[in-house]
């Protein structure tokens, strides 16, 4: 996985000083094979240290704040950039330890107690409110399981403004004393998927305090967001530096995307509109534990990971549906390149774009050393944020799509968010999420036994209803059913063969 690669590299940065890159944890996949690797490695990092930084009088925004704020001044306030989770909650709810402790976690995390404003030049900053100045307001509603699934829609489509009030926002639905359900909602521009696991702690040890009539003990957070910025805007240097890393990296993606396609041709149901209305419905996937242990299999054996093997299937099908041989897919990543950020609620999410040549109906193995080759490069390449290399490559914009790619892939495999409010029973509640980024989103996930073993892969296909109706939706997941369990049975075989 990327993101654990990612975490090990800085995990060596920071403990031996040593700069190694991703790829040699692909090519030196044991303990052994990684210590020979170390013990060769010369190259001393250079990285600067992320640590609490001075203050500049007005903070600038994080280079993918940059974009959602640029986004929020064309579109206004929307729900599209919405981070939702709901928690079925059975037992009897202490409201004021919930309120307190809610109030506990903004005070915690700068980010969702900054709101955002310009200079009168037009230049966004972070205005980070003072904690005793953000009174949380826990909204509490009474609800029936007749009205619940309006009323956790309706909240979840909650339109934030951004330049006034708080990103973080939570409802409490009653349906009777002993069972309620618990909305948290964020907006991007404040929190990612990664966050929900440091989220998910805090809340639950500041409850565990606030019902005892305590104040939560926990330790300091190394930095915060505002700290994160600066030093990213460091990090990265200026473009008119040759040799600085925005510099560096930028000239790798413009030689990587040259010639891209602007837009993937696959079959659509409809016409695609002038303008997204961002409109989206979802359908699951499921692959069993026998499928997703052939394919781990197979990725061990090509030093592959199980994303990379995905990847290429998708693009093997995308193919075979007349996308042709250049298939250009979106996959978030983590963003979290330092271990300082690993607690922390914030957007470091980068999207990084992952191009796979399909050309000359290579066998599928073959392809996945494509792949691999492809990802490997781009991990290294990571940190330009992919809102500065669409400023950059200036494809051309329309407001019917997303740019540089309309497709993205997601192996969920961040640290789940685990809560546990004392005295509670704690479920996931189906939100019926109705919103789309893009035209098609795979987000997938790997089920594992405590022992480790595949238990199947499960997830959903989120899509665009501007463009397909469900069943083609549902088409599309068994055809990559189909394409999965036919790589796995013949990985040599031809693309082109395979049904």
């Amino acid at each position: 996985h990327s993101l654990l690669a990612t975490k090990l590299v800085s995990r060596i940065r920071s403990t031996l000083n040593v700069e190694l890159a991703i790829r040699a944890l692909f090519e030196a996949p044991t303990v052994a094979q990684l210590a020979l690797r170390l013990a060769e490695a010369q190259t001393q990092t250079t990285r600067a240290v992320l640590r609490p930084m001075a203050r500049p009088e007005l903070v600038p925004l994080s280079m993918a704040q940059r974009r959602l704020w640029l986004l929020y001044q064309i579109d206004g306030p929307t729900p599209t950039y919405n981070v939702p989770m709901a928690l079925r909650l059975k037992g009897r709810v202490d409201n004021a330890a919930l309120t307190r402790a809610l109030e506990d976690v903004v005070q915690r995390h700068e980010s969702l107690r900054t709101i955002f404003r310009e200079t009168d030049d037009a230049v966004p900053f972070q205005c980070i409110l003072e904690p005793g100045d953000v009174p949380f307001v826990l909204q509490v509603e009474g609800a029936s399981e007749a009205t619940l699934t309006h009323q956790l829609a309706e909240a979840s489509a909650h339109c934030f403004l951004l330049g006034t009030e708080l990103p973080f926002r939570a409802w409490l639905f009653q349906l009777d004393a002993e069972q309620h359900v618990l909305l948290l909602l964020c907006h991007h521009i404040a929190s990612d998927g990664w966050s929900l696991a440091p989220l998910a702690r805090d809340l639950s040890q500041a409850y565990e305090a606030r019902a005892l009539g305590k104040t939560p003990e926990w330790k300091p957070l190394p930095v915060q967001y505002a700290d994160y910025t600066l030093w990213q805007h460091a990090l990265l240097g200026s473009e008119k530096e040759p040799d600085s890393v925005v510099t560096q990296q930028m000239r790798y993606w413009q030689r990587a995307l040259h010639g891209a396609p602007e837009q993937l041709i696959l079959p659509t149901d409809r016409p695609r509109p002038t303008v997204s209305s961002h409109r989206g419905e979802s359908v699951v996937l499921s692959f069993d534990a026998s499928l997703h242990q052939q394919l781990l299999t197979l990725a061990r054996e090509e030093q592959a990971s199980l994303f990379m093997v995905l990847q290429a299937a998708l693009a093997a099908l995308f193919t075979r549906m007349g996308a042709g041989t250049d298939i250009p897919l979106g996959s978030p990543i983590a963003g979290r390149t330092d271990e300082a950020l690993d607690d922390l609620v914030g957007f470091f999410l980068n999207t990084l774009v992952l191009r796979t040549d399909t050309s000359g109906d290579p066998d599928f193995r073959a392809l996945l050393r494509r792949v691999r080759e492809t990802n490997l490069a781009a991990y290294a390449h990571q940190d330009l944020p992919f809102e500065r290399l669409v400023e950059a490559l200036n494809p051309a914009r329309s407001m019917g799509r997303h740019p540089l790619f309309q497709v993205s892939l997601v192996l969920q495999n961040q640290s789940r968010p685990d809560f546990a409010l004392s005295g509670l029973e704690i479920s996931a509640q189906s939100l019926g999420w109705r919103t789309a980024k893009f035209d098609l989103s795979f987000e997938l996930g790997e089920q594992r036994g405590k022992d480790g073993s595949a238990q199947g892969i499960a997830g959903r296909l989120e899509f665009a209803t501007d463009l397909y109706d469900r069943s083609t939706a549902e088409q599309l997941v068994a055809r990559l059913q189909r394409v999965l369990e036919a790589i796995a049975a013949a990985p040599s075989q031809p693309i082109g063969t395979i049904p």
